[in-house]
């Protein structure tokens, strides 16, 4: 009498594992939580009876303030001329003073640098971070990862390209950089921008040949 439970469990088992085939069906799937898969909310571009103008997509409230810190300067917002007729020249004076003086805002960009910057442009912006390079020791020569070096900060073109333009590479990314708008506030990016340029100038400093001193 007991073989009778055993082999009507091994049918139902068995049946259960004969319908584990791989069909399909066109059967709703069994959600126990129904709104963690269908979730009540307005998809981009959707029609809203609630609004007059049916548009699920709103302005910003008026008065609403950037989750990036609110910056009425445009020059240090945007790193343009107030005009955008181009970018500005040099790290905005009104920064400097807001962040304390220029050694702040360098000890800050050294900081923000190793973290965003130094992986893949270098601790001395020679291009050659360590997504670029393989070593074991910070004097080994540089064995490729794979990855094409990337410019040094002494090129030409970087060199005398305007700090706002820095600033807006920082902010908008290029090429394979990707945008750090995003992750980095305002004021880091400038403090950035600052310790960019003063790693050219040690660079260009070591590299100018000193005079023999006189016998």
């Amino acid at each position: 009498m007991r073989l009778i439970p055993m082999a009507l469990c091994m049918g139902v088992a068995l049946g259960a594992l004969a319908g584990c085939q791989g069909q399909t069906s066109e059967d709703p799937p069994i959600l126990l939580e129904r709104n963690m898969y269908d979730q009540e909310r307005y998809n981009p571009e959707s029609y809203s009876p609630f609004f007059s103008d049916h548009r699920t997509m709103r302005a910003p409230v008026e008065g609403t303030v950037a989750r990036d810190r609110y910056e009425d300067d445009p020059e240090i917002a945007t790193g343009l001329l107030p005009d955008r007729s181009g970018y500005v020249l040099t790290i905005p004076q009104a920064y400097i003073q807001r962040s304390g003086g220029m050694e702040k805002v360098l000890t800050r960009g050294k900081e923000r640098f190793g973290i965003y910057c130094a992986p893949c442009h270098g601790a001395t912006g020679d291009g050659k971070g360590m997504v670029v390079c393989k070593r074991d020791k910070v004097t080994d020569p540089c064995e490729s990862r794979g990855f094409s070096p990337l410019p040094t900060y002494q090129d030409p073109r970087i060199l005398t390209m305007p700090d706002g333009q820095l600033y807006a590479t920082i902010t908008h990314g290029v090429r394979t950089m990707p945008a750090y708008g995003p992750q980095v506030p305002i004021a880091d990016r400038w403090a950035i921008v600052g310790y960019v340029r003063a790693l050219q100038l040690s660079q260009m400093a070591q590299a100018t040949p000193q005079p023999e001193p006189k016998k």
